[in-house]
């Protein structure tokens, strides 16, 4: 089974990936929200350096974050500046100590071996955030309709928020945050967007339209197993004293 949900990850087919915001639907509702989560986040990470991967990660403000030296890597996105394959990204081992990954698996081929080349350039401890459209959603299930099938971002693959959260588990990784926001995509009326997100907050835990992930990588199990602790009995010898004609002897067993 497991080697069957390993293949369902790869795909053969091309996919078409977003460089920029403006080629979603809905891009700039969904910037939105994920740039204020960011906000909240990103003011409690320290380090030297970070990494934004992918165009959409490019085009997302961090100027909120205390890490000064910031790397954005993409082919067609301006804001780059660093030109490389997602695979075989030009860096060290233990290089960045944050990682923004925004809605970039669901449009590779191999999400595993992604998420392996973060864990690579990743520090102990460092930060990683992900992104992507929850398919359980409202916004998801339209890419059931035929005229938006091959439109972004319904040509993507989609994985749900739990699928990635067990990968992330695989490399041991631990989830800090979770959330699904963003129940229906609300572009030109947002006031009232706002009150149904207030209304139905209840369900987005499950039906929000876009998923936002904070993990942190571990260096020890996440299950620390039990040590069995076994006290081995010492033998020692036994002082017996006794009398012999009025004369205290003290003599060792053996």
């Amino acid at each position: 089974m497991t080697s069957l949900i390993m293949k369902l990850a790869c795909s053969q087919r091309p996919l078409e990936y977003p460089y920029t915001w403006a080629q979603f639907a809905h891009g700039e509702w969904a910037g939105l929200h994920i740039q204020t989560r960011l906000d909240e986040w990103l003011p409690r990470m320290f380090g030297y350096h970070m990494l934004k991967l992918g165009g959409l990660s490019c085009e997302l403000v961090s100027r909120h974050c205390n890490i000064q030296h910031q790397v954005c890597i993409d082919k067609l996105n301006p804001l780059r500046n660093v030109e490389s394959e997602i695979y075989n990204l030009p860096f060290v081992s233990k290089a960045f100590d944050v990682c923004i990954l925004a809605n970039q698996l669901d449009y590779t081929d191999d999400p595993h071996q992604l998420l392996r080349e973060i864990d690579r350039i990743m520090i102990d401890d460092g930060y990683l955030i992900v992104t992507g459209v929850n398919p359980s959603s409202l916004m998801g299930i339209q890419r059931l309709i035929h005229l938006r099938k091959h439109c972004l971002p319904w040509n993507g693959r989609m994985f749900t928020p739990l699928r990635v959260r067990d990968w992330l588990g695989v490399l041991n990784y631990e989830i800090i945050d979770l959330s699904c926001f963003g129940l229906i995509p609300a572009t030109k009326h947002r006031t009232s967007g706002a009150w149904i997100e207030n209304a139905f907050s209840g369900l987005l835990p499950m039906i929000g339209s876009l998923y936002f992930i904070v993990a942190r990588k571990r260096t020890y199990p996440l299950k620390p197993i039990r040590l069995e602790w076994r006290l081995r009995k010492r033998l020692s010898p036994v002082r017996v004293n006794y009398r012999t004609d009025d004369t205290l002897v003290i003599s060792r067993g053996h």
